[in-house]
């Protein structure tokens, strides 16, 4: 029965580690390596051009009005898109903004937001640059525009006018504003006002709309954010995460979209709503257009050309008189996945840094990793030191299955001994190995049970430290300089298959010797993964095995069961 419980915990172990590795290859839109999907659909065909998706990037409709010009509209299902066809084009304009955060590039095409540089955020395949999230290039889309719908109306295709101010935000200043206006277009002008703080992303947007006609217009606001389907450039497939759109409202809360859904036509979303956002999100980065609460909005994912979807949202402004305006605020976000930063920016914001099914533990675990940090002002030792309280914490726990295990090793000679004298009166063994557990008062199970409940903790730790841009470019000690890339020297993954054997070989030897085989084997085969795993993933893990491996020790030795060593044997 020992070996049948060490077994059953190997089993456990394993299938944990084919269902995360499942995970992450549909996470990135790749195909499940163990258990395939039979609608798992092909990766999207990259952008050809800048221009072509710009162009395709058209604007949500109103389905008082005419059909859209163009192909592949970002529409609302069910309705039309318009063109919007300036009296007088202005020259286009790229307009560049530099804050402590930002280097952002505005297009006075519509006044939309085509480039996000994050300052303080190094890219992860050459530090010597800043990281890139928003861009509009040849080799990725990813924007932020907004525009009217409802008539002959000004829309992000609009050339507008870029009012002259400062583009950089100087010291001792607290906030920079870029303002475009757009021509009068069927009776509306609509002038829009991007305003950057410092230190927070999270970027105000003011939609000031104008009646210029003779009579009352009722027109819709839409905020979308538009990208294309591919992988996030310099992303490993070992580690990455959900790439994709995202929505939030009170009623159906946090929902990720797949890009193959929205291809297939199966988004289910609520469609009107009166809080929430959406968003776009990607490993340690996202971005989302916030509206206050209150404000009755509709949600719209759409297919916007080949390779190139949109999430977004309208607004009604309702009827405004000649002469009147009616003035909109709205917030975009756009930056790195910090949930304290984000819980404070709007309700259910810090989901887009999505924990799955664990968020119950892995919340409350983030918070004292994010407390352990502003002591030690670490992360790696914040990792070892959270592990080292989470070691404390189930102590006794773990004393009970070591315990067990310790007794079970102590007869385990004695059962050895049995097995090899009754090998071929198997019903005559399993009673007499019944007698000697009864009378040595073990329970072969004992040692199972207290480890099984703790696998969701460390599991929702597992994650916590997958999913924390903290993680990014964060040093612990030496040679790890960033603790979510692999080890460069492969020392903590070397070191973590050395623990994982040492394990093995305190723990008794099956007497089955395919089994005990299998017991080498497995810690080998699981260990090749931790070769690509972010450093500070192995971190956790190897701290975890070499405080088991000591506790492990000490109960044993304190039981009277002095550890040896079972060395394999492969003849």
């Amino acid at each position: 029965m020992n070996d049948i419980r060490r077994t059953i915990l190997w089993v456990i172990f394993g299938f944990s580690m084919v269902l995360l590795w499942d995970k992450w290859q549909l996470h990135n839109g790749n195909k499940a390596t163990f258990f395939p999907s039979a609608t798992e659909a092909a990766a999207p065909a990259p952008v050809g051009t800048a221009s072509g998706a710009a162009g395709a990037a058209s604007v949500p409709s109103s389905s008082s009005t005419p059909v859209a010009a163009t192909a592949g509209a970002a529409a609302v299902p069910g309705q039309q898109a318009p063109a919007a066809v300036p009296a007088a084009p202005a020259a286009r304009e790229r307009v560049q903004v530099t804050t402590d955060v930002y280097r952002l590039t505005f297009d006075s095409e519509g006044g939309s937001l085509t480039h996000a540089e994050l300052l303080k955020h190094a890219d992860m395949a050459d530090k010597a640059r800043n990281f890139l999230l928003l861009d509009e290039s040849a080799q990725r889309v990813y924007v932020a525009q907004t525009g009217l719908i409802g008539g002959n109306f000004p829309t992000h295709k609009t050339p507008m006018t870029v009012v002259p101010g400062p583009r950089e935000l100087k010291d001792g200043q607290d906030e920079l504003s870029i303002r475009f206006e757009s021509p009068d277009l069927g009776g509306l002008k609509l002038a829009k006002t991007w305003t950057i703080k410092r230190g927070v992303y999270d970027i105000a947007v003011k939609h000031e709309v104008v009646n210029t006609g003779t009579a009352a217009v009722s027109p819709q606001l839409y905020f979308q954010l538009v990208r294309d389907g591919n992988k996030p450039p310099g992303e490993s497939s070992f580690y990455s995460t959900f790439t994709g759109p995202a929505v939030y409202t009170e009623a159906k809360k946090y929902q990720k979209i797949e890009f193959k859904d929205i291809e297939n036509g199966k988004v289910d979303i609520p469609k009107d709503s009166p809080n929430g956002y959406v968003a776009m999100v990607q490993h340690y980065f996202a971005t989302a257009w916030l509206l206050a609460d209150g404000t009755q909005r509709e949600l719209f994912t759409r297919k916007v050309d080949t390779n190139l979807y949109s999430v977004g949202m309208l607004t009604s402004l309702g009827a405004i008189e000649p002469g009147a305006t009616k003035t909109v605020d709205a917030r975009l976000f756009a930056g790195p996945q910090v949930e304290t930063m984000m819980e404070k920016l709007y309700p259910g914001l810090e989901l887009v840094k999505d924990y799955g099914w664990l968020t119950i533990l892995s919340k409350p675990l983030y918070w004292l990793l994010d407390q352990l940090h502003k002591l030690l002002n670490n992360w790696g030792w914040s990792i070892v030191a959270l592990v080292l309280l989470l070691k404390i914490a189930f102590y006794w726990l773990n004393a009970k299955a070591y315990a067990s295990m310790a007794k079970m090793k102590a007869i385990n000679p004695k059962i050895m001994e049995m097995r090899e004298r009754l090998k071929d009166k198997p019903q005559q063994m399993q009673q007499e190995m019944m007698r000697i557990y009864r009378e040595e008062k073990v329970n072969p199970m004992g040692g199972c049970f207290p480890i099984m409940i703790q696998i969701p903790v460390f599991i929702a730790l597992y994650w916590v430290l997958l999913s924390s841009v903290e993680m990014r470019n964060a040093p612990w000690i030496g040679w790890i300089h960033d603790l979510s890339a692999p080890d460069p020297f492969f020392i903590l993954p070397l070191l973590m298959t050395l623990s994982s054997l040492l394990q093995t070989a305190l723990n008794p030897a099956p007497p089955d010797p395919m089994q005990a085989k299998m017991m080498w084997f497995m810690p080998l085969i699981f260990s090749v993964m931790f070769f690509f795993f972010p450093a500070g993933l192995v971190l956790y893990w190897l701290t975890n095995n070499i405080l088991s491996i000591a506790q492990q020790w000490l109960i044993n030795t304190r039981m009277g069961v002095p550890p040896q060593f079972n060395l394999p044997s492969f003849k």
